[in-house]
């Protein structure tokens, strides 16, 4: 058997002690961690973060796969962990595009339902998912990635039945069955100018109508080349924090790899041929590219904390590198390094370099 080394022997400072007067430190767990098959991970949980966010185990298609057929079993060991541990819990997510089993928008003829049905299998589900954990998960990604990169409504089954209001009926949904749970809208690459701008007005025309937004959650997936101004990120956390809403860092990584198409963002329907020149680092991260990697997460974690006035929580998407989403996006079966832990569960380089951005209070 192989020696693992405790994680009470890293002699490093935790994430959550160096950044407790600025935002909360989340990290996104996963089925095989929540089942107690990598205690390391878990520990590591514990060690560094104050808040954790379901990877896969709360979306529509693992909680509820078939009509009448539900599985909470993965979600209550994971509210059970942070309750034990005194952590903010986050529900991710309640309505996306993906992840959400056909049956709910098909007829008994495979059709598409009309749009009452639509709405009522969404108030069923939600009443019966939040109802479940009400007044123990503290905040829910209500509506996840709504928006195209464009700034349109992205065309989805939830759009193409039910129109536009399908998002304020979610939210309402939910703030019926938990009133004192915090409700958010979740997107990725909301650095962009045109999607940031729809944004604003959604979340505008919603407050107008009534609909309380408590956040927005920012996705952080990020590259070593993109966004190529850390200033639209910036821009984005202010137009936000405008709105008079939490602002948060979700799901936040950053890729070392090269992109087809110049492909960036988190559209996850995204899928291409491995070619020579996009799996380079199969071997291992280089010293260079650690250092960059470092750098990266550095200029990132600078931006945060300049503005932890209106940022509530920063949540890295996994602990560690070999279970990370992007060795298969958007090409399957490379090897990514875009987490803080390697795979033996070892703190990196960017580990470092943030616990020093958290440390280093004269870079304010």
């Amino acid at each position: 058997m192989i020696a693992v080394r405790k994680i009470e022997d890293f002699h490093h400072p935790t994430l959550k002690e160096v950044f407790k007067n600025d935002f909360k430190i989340g990290v996104a767990l996963n089925l095989d961690q929540i089942s107690d098959k990598e205690p390391q991970a878990l520990a590591l949980t514990e060690k560094h973060f104050n808040s954790i966010v379901p990877e896969n185990i709360l979306k529509w298609e693992a909680v509820n796969p078939a009509p009448d057929k539900y599985n909470f079993e993965p979600v209550d060991r994971f509210v059970a962990f942070g309750e034990k541990n005194n952590m903010q819990i986050i529900g991710h997510a309640l309505v996306w595009h993906h992840q959400t089993p056909e049956w709910v928008f098909l007829d008994e003829s495979q059709n598409l339902v009309d749009r009452e049905t639509l709405l009522r299998r969404l108030r069923e589900y939600i009443s019966r998912v939040v109802g479940r954990y009400k007044g123990r998960i503290h905040g829910w990604d209500v509506v996840n990635e709504a928006i195209d990169d464009n700034g349109q409504m992205r065309k989805s089954k939830w759009l193409e039945i039910v129109g536009e209001d399908y998002i304020p009926m979610a939210f309402e949904y939910t703030r019926a069955v938990d009133p004192a749970a915090k409700l958010y809208y979740n997107d990725y690459s909301l650095y962009l100018p045109a999607k940031r701008d729809s944004v604003v007005r959604l979340m505008k025309d919603l407050q107008s109508k009534g609909i309380r937004i408590d956040g927005i959650g920012m996705q952080g997936h990020f590259g070593l080349d993109y966004p190529e101004k850390i200033e639209d990120i910036e821009a984005s956390i202010l137009a936000f924090a405008e709105l008079g809403v939490a602002v948060m860092i979700t799901e936040l990584d950053v890729n070392v790899l090269p992109l087809p198409d110049n492909q960036r963002g988190a559209d996850i329907s995204l899928n291409f041929e491995l070619q020579d020149g996009f799996n380079p680092y199969s071997d291992g991260l280089p010293d260079a590219m650690q250092k960059k990697l470092a750098e990266r997460y550095a200029e990132f974690f600078r931006i945060f904390r300049k503005h932890r006035d209106k940022l509530s929580r920063v949540t890295i998407w996994g602990i560690r590198d070999c279970q990370s989403w992007l060795n298969h996006w958007p090409i399957r079966g490379r090897t990514n390094y875009p987490l803080l832990f390697n795979d033996e569960y070892q703190p990196k380089p960017a580990f470092n370099a943030i616990i020093n951005i958290g440390q280093n209070k004269k870079s304010d």
